[in-house]
């Protein structure tokens, strides 16, 4: 094991530890988790914001379309974030909540009580 001592501001040390023997250089290192931490964020959208952990299909065609439209669904959203400088969360939920003011206005489904 290999730690590593990284100064990210005047007031704040974090430390990188590997199991890579024959690394010596900070600066690849500190790039690696920067590689790994993108990845870490990529799952974390593609979770939140499309719903892929949420298909309950069965078929392994099914499944690849829906992880399929949910990265379609992922990069449409973060194309639109950085054209609008907004994050993708913003987006997301201003989406949903323009089309919840629009429902409420004009209700595409009538509802009657019996």
């Amino acid at each position: 094991m290999k730690l590593f001592r990284v100064e990210v501001s005047t007031d704040r040390t974090d430390f990188i530890a590997t199991n890579d023997k024959a690394q010596d250089s900070t600066e690849v290192v500190q790039k690696e988790c920067g590689l790994r931490w993108k990845v870490e964020e990529f799952h974390r959208e593609i979770k939140q914001l499309t719903g892929i952990d949420k298909c309950q299909c069965r078929k392994a065609r099914i499944q690849r379309n829906h992880i399929s439209c949910a990265i379609l669904v992922l990069v449409r959203l973060k194309h639109l974030a950085r054209k609008t400088h907004q994050t993708v969360y913003q987006i997301k939920y201003n989406l949903l909540g323009n089309y919840l003011t629009e429902e409420l206005r004009n209700p595409s489904v009538a509802m009657t009580l019996v």
